[in-house]
């Protein structure tokens, strides 16, 4: 067992929780809507405290004084393939956030979303947030991160909020960039494509660049191919066709360009080879392209952590300094 605990919100598939398990963190509780994203929690996690509830029923009075509340809260309203309407998007989930810290009093937060909140647009709330949490007694920070720089062969912009109480915030640095760029799609890719005997060689060395950013779609739009138009073209010079999803590895002797299986976009997005996913293909994969890649959610972890231990640690020697002066 961990020193410090976590609850996570809007937990989806596992990508934010399985980096923070990773970072040192005991989950708690995890909180998602989804029936099948509960479902793969479960599978890959049999003791991990799932709740499946909505967000905004869910109370954290019961988690008094938690270490780390966490959480990748909705990317529609702020992302530029939708209405970007921001607060008056229902599905916003900010509010429900700062209520929830209000209730558990938590040490730290950590929050992502899509890079367009960031956007000049969304200035004014960003501040408003920023102003709220200020009020429970945190610092506060956003942060442009990109997916790749923690060894994610993706782009994957996000943006990130990290709020500490105050005696914690002085410790907390964010985490340093890989020092070597993330595996190639062909590098990464390259065993999965083979496993049916295709020969994937010459495919692997001409797949020399990472990926566009993988997006999952929601219930109402987008099914299990890998995005808009300029994705799709991006995917085609990776030699991939993005036009949906395979069953299965290409098969030995195949000369059409691959598409992708399930565990392929998972492996894009940092899970590890034996997670596995509630629930049929298209609602498979939007789990896998909501995720939050669980590399990423490690390094800002371990940040957090670190202050953790910083602070508790310099309380502890002066208190026994404070003792031996006695």
């Amino acid at each position: 067992m961990s020193k410090y605990t976590s609850i996570e919100i809007c937990a989806g598939a596992g990508g934010q929780a399985l980096g923070l398990e990773q970072a040192g963190f005991d989950h708690t509780a995890l909180v998602e809507l989804e029936y099948l994203a509960c479902q793969t929690l479960r599978f890959n996690r049999p003791n991990w405290n799932v709740i499946n509830k909505d967000v905004k029923i869910f109370s954290a009075t019961g988690y008094k004084n938690i270490d780390l509340l966490a959480g990748g809260v909705p990317c529609p309203p702020f992302s530029i393939a939708g209405k970007q309407l921001g607060q008056l998007d229902e599905r916003d989930l900010f509010p429900e956030a700062i209520r929830i810290a209000k209730e558990c009093n938590p040490k730290a937060i950590m929050l992502e979303n899509v890079k367009g909140i960031l956007s000049t647009k969304f200035d004014t709330y960003r501040y408003s947030i920023l102003e709220e949490l200020r009020s429970l007694g945190y610092q506060c920070e956003w942060k442009l991160i990109n997916s790749s720089d923690y060894g994610v062969s993706q782009l994957r912009p996000r943006a990130i909020l990290i709020a500490l109480k105050t005696c914690y915030f002085e410790f907390f640095t964010w985490p340093e960039k890989n020092n070597t760029p993330p595996p190639s799609i062909g590098t990464l890719l390259y065993k999965e494509m083979s496993t049916l005997g295709w020969d994937a060689k010459t495919w692997a060395q001409q797949a020399h660049g990472i990926a566009p950013t993988i997006v999952g779609g929601s219930k109402k739009h987008g099914g299990a191919d890998l995005g808009p138009t300029r994705s799709k073209q991006a995917w085609a010079a990776l030699g991939v066709n993005g036009k949906g999803l395979a069953d299965n590895p290409p098969l030995i002797g195949s000369n059409a360009m691959p598409k992708l299986t399930l565990r392929m976009t998972a492996l894009v997005q940092g899970f590890p080879n034996n997670w596995q996913f509630a629930g049929k293909k298209t609602p498979a994969y939007r789990q896998v392209g909501n995720a939050f890649p669980p590399p990423v959610a490690k390094a800002i972890g371990e940040s957090i952590f670190k202050a953790l231990v910083s602070y508790d640690s310099q309380k502890t020697t002066k208190k026994r300094l404070e003792s031996e002066a006695a």
